[in-house]
């Protein structure tokens, strides 16, 4: 299947690329053929076509525009501050058109001119929304269009005046960006020709942070299962080490990480990471936190005096392993989405409304311990600005409780790299970012897997894009870790990987379900009674009966309040859950299912997981509605 899939794709990026060169003659010409964009089956569950990478490689140049009026101003002075909006000013336009547009660039010094004939390498990750693809990325872009007036005129100015009459008015716009400090400067270039065909029509000023050295993004992960000791992970523009302060006084030197381009993968084409994607990562700071106690709430702060501080920031331990109960947060495939109206690569529209809900949640002291994100973290796929972005966007969930998460194929998979499937998901990235910003307690590097305990729970969390067949490390691994498990001291064994072993949505070229992974790893899970198995990489919520091989072994009862209750005392088999709903654009369920899907929803959203001696209580949140859409629960007496 693996040679069949490569060859549709060089047959689909080659007549992509004779479409549209023949097209380019056409300034009126801002969309893909339709040919292109209706070929999208081979892309399910990974990236896709998109005509911002697609297009950028045309040769581009100074537009044949006489306008002495045209202008591209900010609102800001040159200091950007570290997360805010910059207001671009557009005046002087004569003439409006569908096909003008703004980019934000940067470093400002990039190059957006000529790159001829390289447009197949860009179709690799595959997104398919509508975006422009200059020499180097643009961070965003908008239509001028947004603006709603712009098209019409209604901003309107006269510049010639002939006998006290006007004879000539111009149009002018005005855009919002929504910037995070990325450290380097930035500058917005105003282009015609659509993303199709763009030529550079006017440069803005350049813009610089106040300070790119400044510490941010602080996220929190445990090291074990004692619950008194905390890893704190952050972001910034200084390689000398910083300090962690928490607790009454106490303090810890960071150490210091980052990665460069040379570490990124890349094949024939070459892959965003390794090219026109690339942005500086700056320093990743990590520091730990010892002689904490379990379910405790700390201050921390974290930063030095030439690099600056952050504010106090307020974090709760989890429940050390073996206590009595513990209540976390879980879901998959959430990534980013702008929180301006831009054009970006890969836009994850429920993701807003799901990091709002959790935030809510955990301000309002809803006693949440942790958080796992099992898979597809960021989707910045080689775009590495993208995960500034990101990590902006979880601050207030993941600066407060510990942020678990497990590998997924947007992390990792890339051709000849050793991931299990050989699609180019990771845009380059192969696990190297993902692994530097997110320290998880793991053996070693690109080995992603490890357990973990809190309260009642063992929670044993795989990489499904590792090798997991017999007789492999993590097959093995998987083997010790969940035999080992001490059920008087942790009675629930909850599973987490990114692909799953059950759903009703099919892909096309490559399956949702791998059956080469089921077979190799779903014994282990019935042999060890592994209560609750829960999955991503499918953007939907799904719910199974206890199942194996496809078969239910035992339903769900109505327990007290009507909630489906599966009695786990005479044990049958896991009950599977597919919790990919918190961000990517959502998968719809086909019309009929197999008797092991009980419950089927498509909405954005995360599950709520309820943890004691004697129950698991799992409710699916609706983010936008607050609303739960499934509860269900498994007992033992």
């Amino acid at each position: 299947m693996a040679s069949f899939y490569s060859l549709y794709k060089t047959i689909l990026f080659t007549l992509f690329v004779l479409l549209t060169s023949a097209s380019s003659s056409s300034s009126s010409t801002y969309y893909l053929s339709n040919i292109v964009v209706n070929s999208t089956a081979e892309f399910i569950n990974h990236t896709a076509i998109s005509e911002f990478r697609i297009l950028n490689r045309r040769v581009l140049a100074k537009c044949p525009d006489p306008n002495p009026y045209l202008s591209i101003t900010t609102a800001s002075n040159s200091s950007l501050s570290d997360e805010g909006f910059v207001t671009v000013h557009v005046s002087g336009v004569l003439l409006p058109s569908k096909g003008d547009w703004v980019g934000m660039i940067s470093p400002s010094y990039s190059d957006v001119s000529s790159c001829p004939f390289n447009a197949i390498q860009y179709q690799q990750t595959g997104d398919l929304s509508q975006l422009p693809l200059l020499c180097h990325y643009p961070v965003k872009a908008q239509y001028l269009s947004k603006d709603p007036g712009y098209l019409r005129c209604k901003k309107k100015e006269c510049k010639k005046y002939v006998k006290g009459s006007c004879v000539e008015r111009s149009c002018s716009a005005s855009l919002s960006f929504h910037v995070v400090n990325f450290r380097t400067d930035i500058e917005f270039v105003l282009f015609a020709g659509g993303f199709a065909t763009p030529c550079i029509l006017k440069t803005s000023n350049k813009l610089s942070f106040t300070n790119p050295k400044q510490p941010l993004h602080a996220h929190l992960s445990t090291i074990d299962s004692t619950g008194t000791s905390m890893r704190v992970t952050w972001v910034s523009g200084d390689r000398a080490p910083q300090q962690l302060q928490y607790g009454n006084g106490k303090s810890v030197p960071s150490k210091v990480s980052t990665f460069t381009q040379n570490d990124m993968c890349s094949a024939f084409p070459k892959s965003p990471a390794k090219d026109f994607g690339w942005h500086d990562p700056g320093f990743i700071h990590s520091a730990v936190m010892t002689g904490l106690n379990p379910s405790t709430t700390y201050s921390y702060t974290y930063g030095s005096d030439s690099a600056g501080w952050s504010g106090k920031i307020n974090l709760k331990t989890p429940p050390a392993g073996g206590s009595d109960e513990v209540r976390f947060l879980a879901y998959g495939d959430m990534g980013k989405a702008p929180r301006d109206p831009s054009a970006e690569h890969y836009i994850q529209p429920g993701s807003l409304a799901v990091t709002k809900a959790m935030a809510d949640e955990i301000s309002s002291g809803n006693n949440v311990d942790s958080i796992f994100h099992i898979g597809d973290i960021s989707y910045a796929t080689g775009f590495l600005v993208e995960w500034d972005y990101f990590l902006q966007l979880i601050t207030p969930v993941a600066s407060h409780v510990s942020y678990m998460t497990a590998i997924g194929n947007h992390e990792r998979d890339y051709v000849g790299t050793g991931s299990v499937y050989g699609t180019p998901d990771s845009g380059g990235e192969c696990g190297v970012p993902y692994e530097t910003y997110f320290q998880m307690p793991t053996a070693a590097k690109d080995k992603p897997w490890y357990s973990t305990e809190q309260g009642s729970v063992h929670f044993t969390i795989i990489s499904t894009e590792h090798n997991w067949s017999h007789n492999s490390d993590q097959y093995e691994w998987m083997r010790k870790d969940m035999a080992s498990v001490d059920r008087s001291r942790t009675p629930w064994l909850i599973f987490m990987g990114h692909r799953p072993m059950y759903s009703s949505v099919n892909g096309v070229f490559l399956k949702s379900v791998d059956e080469d992974f089921v077979k190799a790893v779903e014994p282990l899970l019935l042999a060890n009674k592994v209560d609750l198995a829960l999955w991503g990489h499918v953007h939907n919520y799904e719910r199974s009966c206890a199942v194996y091989q496809k078969e239910c072994k035992a339903l769900p009862t109505k327990g007290a309040g009507g909630i489906d209750t599966y009695d786990n005392t005479n044990y049958t088999a896991p009950v599977h859950a597919v919790i990919g709903m918190a961000g990517f654009s959502l998968d719809k369920f086909p019309s009929d299912a197999d008797k092991w899907s009980l419950v089927r929803i498509a909405e954005f959203g995360y599950v709520r997981v309820h943890a004691t001696t004697k129950a698991l209580r799992i409710e699916y949140v609706n983010a936008n509605t607050r609303k739960l859409e499934d509860s269900f629960q498994i007992t033992r007496s």
